[in-house]
């Protein structure tokens, strides 16, 4: 049993073609595009002609149109998967969106389980008497009835043909070289249309790497600033300030609450009304003392010594005699 198959396995390698002739030539349907099959009604009727009777067939919507219902398609088949502990991840969001190639891997890998069981042949599976009676069965089956009959007259077409001896062999041999010769040139498109959509989606994921990359450097350069911030915070000589203190807190809170930084703000502006009280003391004190400094320099040019009071005395008298010796 192929639960687990790798990127590089051979069931990822098969064309479109041939996934869309198998499910067609099984279920009895008339899917033209790999993508149709998005619905997950395909993969529970497929499930269901494997494993029969552990599908629950009546909870399967043949006409989902919209993601609801194409939900609930993949929750039964997930059910089942469940039960038969097959541990293969259904990506059901991208499944739904109808992508080509999410489609395609997933009925690529759906191919190769089913080949796993009784040689990849399904014997005795009626698949328009399972959909019958089915929401949306009847449409589906009404749908794939005109290519029943196409399919029932082509087949007795050898058995007339055989009678008629050699004349019979040539064109059956002709016809299958030419079917041969023409299965490599429609397998060669959609094998290119997979590659040209395998380059787009590579060139997504290395603009994604880039961007990533990108991203990564602006976020450990922003990480390397707040962590320098925060050993800053951690000094002893500042670690105690108010300042730092909500510094800190807007480093550590864990949700964008702006409560935090107004609380800084409401601090500061608390703190430089406290300061230019202070200062005003401070440049009146420095009045004062200059004003009585100068008061002092003048009571002291006033009051003066007795000795200072004699000799001025003395020298007023020396002017003032008319005797002078020598």
């Amino acid at each position: 049993m192929a639960t687990n198959i790798g990127m590089m396995d051979s069931a990822y390698f098969v064309g479109r073609n041939e996934i869309l002739s198998w499910i067609n030539s099984t279920l009895h349907l008339n899917l033209s595009k790999v993508e149709e099959a998005c619905t997950g009604a395909v993969q529970c009727q497929l499930m269901d002609a494997v494993h029969p009777g552990m599908v629950p067939m009546h909870k399967v919507n043949f006409d989902a149109k919209s993601e609801y219902e194409m939900i609930q398609n993949y929750k039964v088949l997930q059910d089942v998967f469940n039960k038969l502990k097959i541990t293969k991840h259904i990506e059901v969001n991208k499944l739904i969106k109808g992508r080509p190639l999410d489609n395609l891997e997933f009925m690529q890998w759906m191919k190769r389980y089913c080949d796993g069981f009784n040689g990849g042949t399904i014997n005795n599976y009626n698949a328009l008497e399972r959909r019958e009676g089915r929401k949306g069965g009847k449409e589906v089956n009404k749908k794939s009835a005109p290519s029943q009959p196409s399919a029932k007259t082509s087949a007795p077409a050898p058995k007339h043909a055989s009678h008629n001896g050699r004349r019979t062999d040539t064109p059956h041999t002709t016809t299958n070289q030419s079917v041969k010769t023409a299965r490599p040139s429609s397998s060669g498109g959609p094998s290119t249309g997979y590659e040209e959509e395998r380059a787009v989606f590579e060139k997504q994921i290395t603009e994604l790497k880039l961007s990533v990359d990108s991203l990564e450097k602006e976020r450990d350069f922003y990480f390397s600033k707040l962590r320098d911030i925060e050993i800053l915070c951690q000094t002893p000589d500042i670690e105690n300030i108010p300042v730092v203190d909500f510094i800190k807190r807007i480093l550590y809170s864990t949700d964008e609450d702006a409560s935090v930084v107004a609380e800084a703000q409401a601090m500061i502006s608390e703190h430089q009304q406290q300061v230019k009280p202070e200062e005003n003391l401070k440049g009146d004190t420095q009045k004062r003392k200059s004003i009585i400094n100068v008061d002092v320099d003048a009571a002291a040019t006033n009051i003066s010594s007795p000795r200072q009071r004699l000799s001025e005395a003395s020298d007023v008298h020396c002017s003032e005699s008319p005797l002078v010796t020598y």
